[in-house]
């Protein structure tokens, strides 16, 4: 029983939430990143927006999940990176939204699970094991 209680540990919960959303959105950005932004360039131009507003992602896909990993400015990262989310969501997978997919999940849960994953660190803030030393913005 000792032991148990030993191994629930908030701190350890937020880092490991830090970590796992940081590092799936960052291979997932490195991906874009490889492209070239191709597939974000050709959203962008079939809603009317300049194709070089593909490079911001790098912001959000690259620097704010380096930054959530991290712990330096977390809350800052996450406000970036859940806009990004919602933007993706928004404009590249909204004819998803009340869809289910092929398995009964949700069509967009991935999506979803960044999102609200990003919320989630945005709420409770980088924790003990993070770079930056507790602030209002982590």
């Amino acid at each position: 029983m000792n032991t148990l209680k030993k191994i629930q540990n908030k701190e350890t919960g937020v880092l490991i939430l830090r970590i796992s959303i940081g590092i799936l959105v960052l291979f997932h950005g490195i991906a874009n990143m490889n492209s070239n932004y191709s597939f974000i360039k050709s959203v962008l131009k079939g809603v009317g927006i300049p194709e070089f507003i593909a490079y911001a992602v790098f912001i959000g896909e690259i620097v704010a999940p380096i930054l959530i990993v991290i712990g330096y400015r977390t809350r800052l990262a996450s406000i970036i990176l859940a806009f990004n989310m919602l933007a993706a969501i928004l404009m590249a997978h909204i004819t998803d939204v009340f869809s289910l997919n092929q398995f009964g999940g949700w069509a967009i849960e991935l999506q979803a699970l960044y999102l609200f994953g990003t919320i989630s660190i945005l709420l409770i803030g980088a924790g003990k094991y993070a770079v930056s030393s507790k602030s209002n913005w982590d």
